[in-house]
């Protein structure tokens, strides 16, 4: 066992996964990692997709493939591609979003299916109806839910009582859809990922643990700085330390995020104060003092660095000189959104064979 800054940490070794650059100008995949999924098309119909925790990793893969070569045959090929024709998705909105509602919305209508939007105004989760009986209802009228909630257990209860698939569009917990974009983003970057390191500056929230549940399965490594009290879960952290076992990864955890960006490869962070913590602002701009990401404490990373951020953000998370510089990603990081949320609603609903 050894330490970084105040908290321990484990470090293990090895992994066998390839990647490698195909698809032209801006689609890069995976090409022979998920070779056990390329003939079988329907693999992920009818599977709900709520946390990265329940997908192998051949099914992360072939997710991520298919968002790679879904960008390149609608926007580098101009390619007609209607397979949802007919296909009707139910999108229940708790949380208000951009990037969320409209690369689900838009990602639909290319696919040729149709997405209904129901906002807080239409539908009061667990409130006016139960969501037992949400879930029934709405297994009869659509063909997916697509649910951006406050709580996991919401998601869990509405998956059960479905016959549908179900889609996670942010919990308390987790952001899968939000992790996906950003491997898409750092393969289409670098093309290899394997051996990267990630370094994650700031609360330990719902996104650092989506990338932690795919980030060993993928190979990739992570430094991870949070303050005190702002710690990822324990039982996620539990998760993600079995899959670095499992996988030959590494993940660190410090509260100094100077020393979690040393020799890293990518650089991410995310909002301090979350949609519902609007009264804890203060404490916490106080509590996240340092954790700023600049040019300065980004000069032990390593020399191919780059940035992302899921936003919407806000400067003292990011200093404008980081956010609008070359090393920052995070437009690119935006539209891929609509990429991967196409590959999760295509495979879902009706699968996708690679070409």
């Amino acid at each position: 066992m050894k330490m970084i800054g105040n908290i321990s940490k484990f470090v293990i070794i090895g992994f066998n996964g390839k990647v490698s650059p195909v698809l032209g100008i801006a689609a890069k995949r995976f090409s022979t990692s998920a070779k056990s999924l390329k003939n079988d098309v329907g693999i992920l119909k009818g599977r709900s997709f709520l946390t990265l925790k329940d997908y192998s990793k051949d099914e992360i893969v072939h997710l991520l493939d298919t968002a790679s070569d879904l960008k390149f045959r609608i926007k580098q090929q101009n390619e007609s591609f209607r397979p949802l024709e007919g296909k009707s998705l139910g999108m229940i909105f708790e949380k208000r979003s951009t990037r969320t509602r409209i690369s689900t919305e838009t990602g639909m209508a290319l696919l040729g299916g149709h997405a209904c939007f129901l906002s807080p105004n239409d539908i009061h989760l667990g409130v006016n109806e139960s969501l037992r009986d949400t879930g029934g209802v709405l297994s009869g009228l659509v063909d997916c839910i697509f649910a951006r909630v406050y709580q996991q257990c919401d998601l869990e209860e509405l998956d059960k009582y479905s016959n549908i698939p179900v889609i996670n569009g942010l919990s308390e917990i987790y952001h899968p859809l939000q992790a996906l974009a950003d491997y898409m983003t750092l393969i289409e970057h670098f093309g290899d990922i394997k051996g990267k390191t990630i370094a994650w500056v700031g609360d330990g929230n719902n996104i650092i643990h989506s990338l932690m549940m795919c980030a060993p399965k993928l190979g990739v490594n992570l430094q991870i700085a949070t303050p005190k009290k702002y710690e990822v879960l324990k039982r996620v952290a539990r998760d993600a330390a079995e899959l670095a076992s499992e996988f030959g990864t590494r993940i660190e955890y410090t509260t100094d995020p100077v020393e979690a960006v040393q020799g890293a490869n990518v650089i991410v962070t995310d909002t301090w104060v979350s949609m519902g913590q609007e009264e804890e602002k203060q404490r916490r701009l106080k509590d996240f003092a340092g954790y700023q990401v600049t040019m300065k404490m980004c000069k032990g990373a390593a020399d191919d660095w780059c940035f992302l951020h899921c936003l919407p953000r806000k400067p003292e998370e990011v200093d404008d000189e980081v956010f609008y510089s070359k090393k920052s990603l995070v437009y690119q990081e935006a539209e891929n959104r609509k990429w991967t949320v196409m590959a999760v609603l295509v495979n879902l609903m009706k699968g996708y064979h690679l070409k």
